[in-house]
């Protein structure tokens, strides 16, 4: 009898040396789309787990786990994190597998990673089990802000951003940090699960001289945009002087185009056309006619010229290929400050100073989704990148057009045009025509006009690139094929533009 308590004793000793608990943290974790996470998870007291099963699931999906790692190897992954998920230890000081650290690596985060994530490991003779909750969060772009004159000499001022994931808490302040009450807020959830902000406030010269909308999450991290309501307001009470002057042109103006009309009906009568009309076979509005409306992709290839960077113009923190055509972000480049990262300029190594040079650009490589961020267009030769957005300039020596984040696109022109497109471009199309002093730019996939800037070029010009930062796909320039070998490609040879382009 002695001797079968004794036994007993032992066995029962020896099942609870080998029996564990499952820690984890107590609080979420919080992560950004796009990034990567590690959930930790580990067995205390602290012992080999690499003869152990771990098995991580979500909700009730033991069976379809988001890793399992059995008989010393990674067995099962569930589709939706196929090549996304492992295990790795949770800091430097620990020991991985060998000391008991069963902690999940998660990559590109998406909003449908947010919830509980269970950390289950289990021995011959114990298990354990954990839940660690992965909070999602997106930092949206920077806020724009729109002003309008009231006719009671205040400014109604709308704030604009997209992207954010939660809703975003939003913050009105004057130049001396005082806070402003909104006059209301809405948030719209887009396709993709993030949220497009929408807030609005009215303000007096007294109430403030610099109005700034801010936009943040419960982490602190915030984005905000600024305005100056002084000249705006200024200008609105001055404007009424003019109003008795624009009414007295209107009304000239009027009786010219009336005048005008019963011009061309006599021209109509008669057969005749004036003899100034028929020397100007170059106008302006011919020049449209024929960039925006009948040109083909076939055409616009005729003009096709070979477009390299120079690689010794480039900003340090770009990555350039071998061939000079494509580029991107470094690895290493941190992208600190907020917007768009216009220093981040290419320069092409080709000079332009007369004539029609077309080039094409792809945007979205290797079956990834089209770029969000780049910058296109031309600049005069000489001209030096700059941070500062407003600095880029025609004046300055700039024309471009602009794609900062995933719905907003801008030109850089005297009066900014900002527009969205749909389908983002894949392959845009650019086509300089310096003498008549106009840069188009085209859809290429979708055959449409974008955007037509006009202006008048000086001296000599090179293409303009900007890679963005942070998206997958790099920046390439390509070659054109010839324009036989286009046409074959193509049974049609429709218009690639549409008559609803805007020009700038």
């Amino acid at each position: 009898m002695l001797w079968i308590i004794i036994c007993f004793l032992a066995t029962l000793l020896i099942e609870t040396s080998v029996s564990f608990t499952v820690v984890v943290p107590g609080d979420p974790i919080e992560a950004h789309v796009g990034s990567t996470v590690i959930l930790p998870c580990w067995i205390s007291p602290p012992e080999n787990a690499e003869a152990l099963e771990i098995r991580w699931y979500r909700h009730d999906q033991f069976s379809s786990p988001v890793l399992l790692y059995n008989h010393g190897k990674i067995q099962d992954i569930q589709e939706f994190f196929s090549n996304r998920t492992s295990l790795i230890p949770r800091s430097d000081q620990s020991g991985g597998l060998k000391d008991g650290d069963v902690s999940l690596r998660l990559e590109k985060l998406t909003l449908q990673d947010e919830g509980p994530f269970h950390c289950y490991v289990s021995g011959e003779s114990s298990y354990g089990s954990g839940e660690v909750v992965l909070k999602i969060m997106a930092l949206g772009s920077a806020p724009v802000l729109f002003p309008k004159p009231l006719d009671d000499g205040r400014v109604n001022i709308s704030c604009r951003s997209s992207g954010w994931y939660p809703e975003p808490n939003v913050t009105w302040m004057s130049d001396d940090r005082m806070v402003l009450r909104p006059g209301g807020s809405s948030y719209s959830p887009r396709a993709d699960g993030m949220f497009s902000v929408h807030s609005w406030t009215a303000v007096s010269q007294s109430d403030a001289q610099l109005v700034s909308c801010s936009l943040s999450l419960r982490t602190g991290e915030l984005k905000e945009g600024r305005l100056n309501i002084q000249g705006i307001i200024s200008s609105d009470v001055s404007s009424g002087a003019w109003k008795a002057l624009f009414f007295t042109l209107l009304i000239f103006a009027l009786l010219g185009l009336v005048g005008f009309i019963l011009y061309k009906y006599r021209e109509k009568l008669t057969g005749k056309k004036p003899a100034k009309e028929n020397c100007e076979e170059g106008t302006m509005e011919k020049l449209i006619k024929e960039v925006v409306e009948d040109m083909t992709i076939e055409e616009l290839r005729r003009h096709a010229v070979e477009i390299t960077i120079d690689r010794e113009r480039s900003h340090p923190d770009l990555t350039v290929s071998n061939d000079c055509k494509t580029m991107r972000d470094s690895p290493g480049y941190n992208h600190t400050g907020e917007g768009f990262p216009y220093q981040l300029c290419a320069f092409g190594a080709q000079r332009v100073s007369s004539g029609r040079h077309y080039w094409e650009v792809e945007l979205a490589l290797n079956n990834t989704p089209p770029k969000n961020y780049w910058c296109i267009g031309v600049v005069k030769e000489g001209s030096s990148a700059s941070r500062d957005r407003s600095a880029l300039t025609p004046s300055a020596g700039y024309w471009f057009l602009c794609s900062d984040g995933p719905n907003d696109f801008h030109t850089n022109t005297v009066t900014p045009v900002t527009f969205s497109l749909t389908p983002r471009p894949e392959r845009l199309g650019v086509l300089l025509d310096y003498d008549d002093g106009q840069l188009s730019f085209y859809n290429v996939t979708e055959r449409k006009h974008l955007l037509t800037i006009s202006s008048r070029f000086s001296g000599s010009v090179v293409p303009l690139f900007n890679p963005g930062v942070g998206d997958e796909s790099p920046l390439k320039i390509l070659d054109c094929p010839n324009p036989e070998e286009s046409a074959a490609e193509s049974e049609s040879s429709q218009p690639l533009l549409s008559n609803n382009s805007s020009d700038a």
